[in-house]
């Protein structure tokens, strides 16, 4: 088989195992949200590797004596989650029946997340330092919901196993050295991934503004939780372009664009 016939094949065998990976995880809901996503590992590898490091993660905090230390903040954490669970089934029939946890390890850090298949933690630096509302964390905890339900860890780990495999094919087929592929892998890691990262963000800002709408909390509260955040950061911003999350400004402005779709949601919950 000449050289040609064989990238030929191996580029079309490599096509079609992506097709067959790629499947929407959620329901478009009111905002919008069943795009193609490229699924090369089954959900359950994830959600196991994911409550491994969930548990280890509440190990780490327990012998440091971090892990829901302000039992007051751990009961108010927890009540916007089991305001914001049953609405998942808005995206995903099988959410609500997911596995949820939540706690808050007592950590100056800005952060929170939700792991696959619905493990959430977060940082009292986030809600103290920044004097979360209800609403405000209802935002945040919706956003963070909206990356499980979309599945986006595994999205990620697909599309650099994608990157990988076609690096290492054009390697093989082409000759290419090792410093003309780790150049290429730097690329892909600075530009491509970046922009799928971002594209994952702007998506959770729209699941979870609609989340929190659904759940009684007013969305409007996105839009002064993204200014409490910029008025957080000291120092120069890394340019929108480069990063793996959407300036917070810019996010205001998604914020005020979704408004007229999602507070007819929220109205509705308050009648």
């Amino acid at each position: 088989m000449s050289i040609f016939r064989l990238l030929a094949a191996a580029t079309i065998g490599f096509g079609l195992a992506v097709l067959a990976g790629c499947a929407t995880t959620t329901e478009g809901g009111a905002v919008g949200a069943d795009r193609s996503q490229l699924m090369l590992i089954s959900s359950e590898q994830l959600e196991q590797t994911a409550a491994l490091g969930y548990n280890k993660l509440k190990s780490e905090a327990i012998q440091k004596g971090a892990l829901n230390k302000d039992q007051k903040l751990l009961q108010r954490v927890q009540a916007i989650a089991r305001r914001i669970e049953p609405q998942t089934a808005v995206f995903r029939s099988d959410a609500p029946g997911w596995n949820w946890e939540v706690n808050v390890i007592d950590s100056d850090e800005l952060n929170a997340f939700c792991m696959p298949g619905g493990k959430i933690m977060f940082y009292s630096g986030l809600i103290n330092r920044l004097k979360l509302t209800d609403e405000e964390i209802a935002v945040v905890m919706g956003h963070e919901v909206a990356h499980a339900l979309r599945e986006h860890s595994r999205e990620q780990v697909s599309q650099a196993i994608a990157a990988q495999t076609a690096l290492g094919l054009g390697a093989a087929v082409f000759g290419l050295s090792q410093n003309a592929t780790t150049l290429a892998g730097i690329g892909y890691e600075t530009l491509l991934a970046t922009h799928f990262s971002r594209t994952d963000e702007a998506e959770a800002d729209r699941i979870g503004l609609e989340l929190t709408a659904r759940a009684g909390y007013n969305p409007r509260a996105g839009v002064t939780l993204w200014q409490k955040m910029m008025s957080a950061k000291s120092g120069g911003q890394m340019p929108e372009f480069l990063s793996s999350h959407p300036a917070d400004s810019t996010r205001v402005q998604q914020v005020e664009s979704l408004l007229p779709i999602v507070m007819p949601l929220y109205k509705a919950t308050r009648r």
